[in-house]
């Protein structure tokens, strides 16, 4: 078995195709911490690369790209903006698209939005559809309040860097913890 096979493979999802989409630099720092994490692989999942041409998880709506992702990740990581007090379409149609790929492996969860709510009630409108997709929802969310302001250039401002390198590692932790368990508990059945 190769180095890379031992890893645990972690996908972390953008959860918007929007042009001007703020959460992406979210999503991008989200991706970059968990590459600085010994033992794990991060796959990074830009919606606006896959195409999802029908509604549901039928043959005709996947994109195969992204239900091999969804098959080799052994968990996720779902960066999703808040529009309108819930999350984008765009997330929920390419979640859609899988089910048994997702069931009992866990999922992290942050939100980011330009006001001071920092994508919370996205995040919770999201619980219940992943949960009834078979994911495990980890408590460890992360929020990204203001995300307009605290990006630069794509980089998140210095002051901030160390609150949110904590916060995202965090819920690295225990995703990575359930990672490990889920994946075992799913070999051993």
């Amino acid at each position: 078995m190769s180095e890379t096979d031992k890893n645990l493979k972690i996908a972390v999802l953008a959860g918007t195709t929007r042009v001007k989409r703020q959460s992406f630099n979210a999503a991008k720092l989200v991706a970059e911490v968990g590459r600085g994490i010994e033992g794990v692989e991060i796959i990074f999942v830009d919606p606006k690369e896959f195409n999802f041409p029908n509604d549901g998880n039928d043959p005709e709506g996947k994109d195969p790209r992204y239900s091999e992702i969804t098959a080799k990740a052994d968990a996720f990581f779902i960066v999703t903006p808040e529009y309108n007090h819930s999350f984008p379409g765009s997330l929920k149609r390419m979640l859609d698209s899988e089910l048994k790929n997702y069931i009992h492996k866990p999922v992290a969860l942050a939100g980011a939005s330009n006001g001071h709510w920092g994508g919370l009630r996205a995040v919770e409108a999201l619980v219940g559809s992943v949960r009834e997709m078979g994911l495990v929802v980890t408590y460890s969310d992360v929020y990204f309040p203001n995300v307009d302001k605290a990006f630069v250039d794509g980089r998140l401002v210095s002051d901030l860097v160390e609150q949110y390198d904590k916060s995202i590692k965090a819920a690295y932790d225990e995703l990575i913890w359930m990672a490990r368990a889920l994946k075992t508990a799913r070999t051993q059945s």
